[in-house]
């Protein structure tokens, strides 16, 4: 499971709660990860921490409240600062292990009687995920074959991107989510206890 913990577009006192409550969490759960992580500009805090587990983590889903007098701010009168837990969608695996089916045919073109004697078209099959790639451009058997590897490890690798920034995506709009108020957890304090 991914999770991201963010500040949204909060105040320092956010992006220090977020670091606060990644701790606490890692505490909890001592199989947390870090995958990635924003710093703040103007504080050695985070605006946002991403990190996976193989705990099922999705009751923390939604706003953490953090009561405390601001740790910046000595005289300021707002004493409550909220974060965003969200499960960010993993990104879908695309296999890429070579589990091919070869198909040989004959094809038309150029290369005179050769097209009509020699089965130089080649049809992959990638099995997991079903892409077919055909190629007839060369002469040669193996030309062809080589041919349509290539095309199809682009196409995996393109694939495997796409997964990549649709998962950035949507951890993106997460971070601007934030709902202030009935938070699932809430925190006291500048020792960040969990309230009972």
């Amino acid at each position: 499971m991914i999770v991201q913990i963010s500040s949204g577009q909060g105040p320092a006192e956010c992006e220090l709660a977020v670091c606060k409550l990644f701790e606490c969490l890692k505490k909890e759960y001592p199989d947390i990860k870090e995958i990635s992580s924003h710093k703040s500009r103007f504080s050695d805090s985070c605006t946002s921490i991403m990190f996976e587990t193989e705990e099922d983590l999705s009751h923390l889903e939604g706003t953490v409240q953090w009561i405390c007098q601001s740790p910046f701010r000595p005289h300021h009168k707002r004493k409550n600062w909220f974060v965003d837990v969200s499960i960010i969608p993993e990104q879908e695996v695309v296999c890429t292990d070579q589990n091919i089916r070869f198909e040989r045919f004959h094809c038309g073109g150029k290369g005179g009687q050769n097209v009509n004697k020699v089965e130089t078209g080649v049809r992959i099959i990638h099995i997991p995920t079903g892409i077919t790639i055909t190629s007839t451009a060369e002469r040669s058997q193996l030309l062809n074959k080589k041919d349509a590897l290539e095309k199809l490890a682009a196409l995996l690798k393109d694939k495997q991107t796409e997964q990549v920034k649709l998962q950035i995506n949507s951890a993106w709009r997460e971070h601007t989510r934030i709902v202030r108020g009935n938070p699932i957890r809430t925190y006291e304090g500048k020792a960040f206890k969990l309230k009972a």
